[in-house]
Parts: structure tokens; C-alpha cells; sequence
């Protein structure tokens, strides 16, 4: 089994490079002192749209102006719809703490202080101090790449142990200054984005390059010159331990290239560790209709199978631009009784099985199964989505 895992870190810098208002006022500031370098001004810049605060720009941390709290919330929202919009990619959401090796400590600054100035404790006494300081503190994750694995073996019950299948989250996590080739030794938040892509090793080269090509994809959307943004291969020198292979990709700054986000292919060695062999069964509750993750399991029966995958296809689709939870069904490998499908929907909390068989493609009948009754009934293919709309619209009052 292989895994990739994509991370990306915004930069405003980059938005201020693409807006035709800053580059025109950018001028105005004092570009000859060589102190005074790029990466300042343009977050200078941005402190002046009210994009990033004034501390941000001297502290460099990640405190956003009203205008930059917009920006931040809307580029979140597009990269999230970017990689839901493929199938059995599920979002997650973590613990900011870590016992991952790589995470880092938060200490009470006060607290070591203190420690120091008591001129009376012995070294011994002192050393004993810090290390209950240290054992108290909280440890706090770098990536979010540990609460994904942590996920897996949940997540693979839910798909039926088959892959390929992705987990997404977007969340903070805490840099230190060295980490950005920064000296200060001072500790901040940063928001990242991260898909981990689990696939098996025969594919994993072609799941790779089909992730590279949709970021790169993603990033020239936005851009007025996306010409600007390329990719390239990590080299050898820069891989991380248990990675096979890694890509970037870059956007030309007027100062020169800069990594935006980076794609890496991980293999099953830190999967293996996280998990040590352990393996747990997935229980799911029956929740309300308004609180149920998803709303309709979608699925097809016997027949000629293209031709029914395509009906799914369009209704997949349309639910999905109507914003109802959909589960593709239809896409699983592993065939199941009738009864089994609806007891796996059951577990998974789904509202209603939508099955797809011949009867549609001869009269556009859909069968539709309800959660909570059980009972079956037989709509057409043009009234499922309002039908649907409606359910959930009146469920808020149940």
C-alpha cells in the first residue's frame, strides 16, 4: 500500500503578487535598502490592505486582517471543494496535540524563568524543575499527517478495505523559526491543508502524477500568469526518511522561485508503525437526519453495467452541485447482498439508498429505501433531487 501525502502552507505573499493593485502602489515604498528586503515589503503591503495585522508583519506570525480572514476562509473553501470533488476522498478533523516524535513542546515560559532565578536550587534541584516542566507540557503536532494515519483503519472499514481512498483536514499546526530558516527560536501557528492519498504500490506512480497535474491545475486557476507556476521533482538531497519520491510545485517571485506545496510519496512504513499490526472495527451511530455526514447512498444494480454507471455518474453529480451528501456506492468493487447494503448504510447513518438498475433506464424509475422506515418505494429519476431537498429541509424541524 502506498500513500501520498499533499501539504500546503498559503502565503499571502503570493495573492499580493497576483492582485494588479499592489503591484501598482508597490513602488512607493523604499525599495533601495537592501535591510528593507522583498519579502517585508510585501508583507508590509499587505499589513497596509488590511490583509495581514501590524504584528504579523513584525513577529511574523499568522494573525490576519479583516480583509486576510476572508481571503484565508475563501482559499480554504476552494482548495476543500477541490479535493472532495473526487470520490472516497473523506474530511477529517484532528487533535492539535501530538505524541508523534516530530511535534513540539509548549513550556510555560514564566515557569522556566522562575526556575532560574532561584538562586537557592542546587543544579540537581534545577534540573529535576525543568524536567516535570517538560513532562507537564503539551505536545503539539508539525503536520497533519499523523492524524491521518491514525484514521486509516476507520476509514477503510468504511470503504469495505479496498482502495484507493483519501483523508483531507485543514487545521493549525506549529512551526519554529528554524523549520523556516528563521533564527529566533521562537514557536508559531500555521494553517495547512493536507490530502493523504491511499493507494496501492502498482498504481502509486500514476496516482502520483494525476495528483501533481490537479494541484498545478488548481494554482493556475487563480493566477493572471500561470505560466508562472511549474513543477519539478524533489531532489535526492532533500527527501524525507520514508519517502520513494517527492514533487513541487513552484511560482516564479520577482526575488526567484519559491516552494508553494509539495507532494510526497510515502510507501506503508509509517502507516505500519503508527499502527503495529492492531486492526479495529468501525461502529458508527444512527444520527439525526440534520447531523447525518451523509444523506444518500448511491447504488446500482444488475444490468449493463456502463450504462447505469452513467446514470449514477449524473446523479452523483447533481447531488452533489445541490449539496447532498453522496455516497457513490456504485463505484465499490466488492459486490453485496441487498441486505448487507442496507445494513452497511444503516451503520453509516445514511438517510436513503438510491438504487440505479434496468427498470431506470426503461422508464427513469429509481428505487428508494428510507433509513428510518425501511420502507421501499419506486420515484422518478426527475423528481429524486427535489424530493431529497425537501426531506432534509423539513428534517430541521423533526
Amino acid at each position: 500500500m502506498k500513500m501520498f501525502l499533499n501539504c500546503i502552507r498559503r502565503r499571502l505573499w503570493f495573492l499580493s503578487e497576483k492582485l494588479p493593485r499592489f503591484r501598482l502602489n508597490i513602488s512607493r515604498y523604499n525599495t533601495r535598502d537592501d535591510s528593507y528586503d522583498k519579502t517585508s515589503l510585501l508583507m508590509q503591503l499587505c499589513a497596509d490592505r488590511y490583509y495581514i495585522s501590524p504584528e504579523a508583519f513584525h513577529t511574523r506570525t499568522c494573525t490576519y486582517g479583516p480583509l486576510g480572514t476572508e481571503l484565508k476562509k475563501n482559499i480554504i473553501e476552494q482548495w476543500t471543494s477541490a479535493v472532495r470533488s473526487r470520490a472516497f476522498v473523506f474530511g477529517i478533523t484532528t487533535s492539535v496535540q501530538s505524541t508523534c516524535e516530530e511535534s513540539l513542546r509548549m513550556v510555560n515560559i514564566g515557569a522556566f524563568q522562575e526556575i532560574f532565578n532561584q538562586e537557592s536550587l542546587s543544579k540537581k534541584e534545577a534540573h529535576q524543575k525543568i524536567e516535570t516542566l517538560m513532562k507537564d507540557s503539551v505536545s503539539v503536532r508539525t503536520s497533519l499527517l499523523q492524524g491521518a494515519l491514525k484514521q486509516y483503519i476507520q476509514a477503510l472499514g468504511l470503504v469495505n478495505r479496498t482502495l484507493p481512498f483519501g483523508l483531507a483536514e485543514t487545521g493549525l499546526c506549529h512551526h519554529s523559526d528554524s523549520q523556516l530558516g528563521h533564527s529566533s527560536g521562537c514557536s508559531f501557528e500555521v494553517t495547512k491543508s493536507s490530502l493523504v492519498w491511499f493507494c496501492s504500490p502498482r498504481t502509486s506512480s500514476q496516482w502520483m502524477d494525476y495528483w501533481a497535474h490537479q494541484r498545478l491545475q488548481w494554482w493556475r486557476k487563480f493566477a493572471l500568469g500561470p505560466s508562472d507556476f511549474e513543477m519539478c521533482n524533489v531532489g535526492d538531497e532533500e527527501l524525507k526518511e520514508g519517502t520513494s519520491h517527492g514533487v513541487k510545485v513552484l511560482y516564479k517571485f520577482p526575488w526567484g522561485s519559491e516552494t508553494l506545496e509539495t507532494l510526497w510519496s510515502l510507501g506503508d512504513t509509517l502507516l505500519l508503525k503508527t499502527h503495529q499490526g492492531t486492526c479495529k472495527k468501525l461502529q458508527v451511530l444512527k444520527l439525526h437526519p440534520t447531523l447525518t455526514p451523509v444523506k444518500v447512498g448511491l447504488d446500482m444494480g444488475r444490468g449493463s453495467s456502463s450504462e447505469l454507471r452513467q446514470v449514477c455518474d449524473g446523479l452523483f453529480q447533481e447531488f452533489l452541485e445541490a449539496g447532498i451528501s453522496t455516497w457513490p456506492g456504485y463505484m465499490d468493487t466488492m459486490s453485496l447482498s441487498l441486505e448487507n447494503l442496507h445494513a452497511k448504510y444503516d451503520e453509516m447513518g445514511v438517510l436513503f439508498t438510491v438504487m440505479v438498475s434496468e427498470t431506470t433506464l426503461k422508464g427513469g424509475l429509481l428505487l428508494v429505501r428510507n433509513r428510518d422506515t425501511t420502507i421501499r418505494e419506486t420515484m422518478h429519476i426527475s423528481e429524486i433531487k427535489l424530493f431529497l431537498l425537501k426531506y432534509m429541509s423539513a428534517s430541521e424541524n423533526f
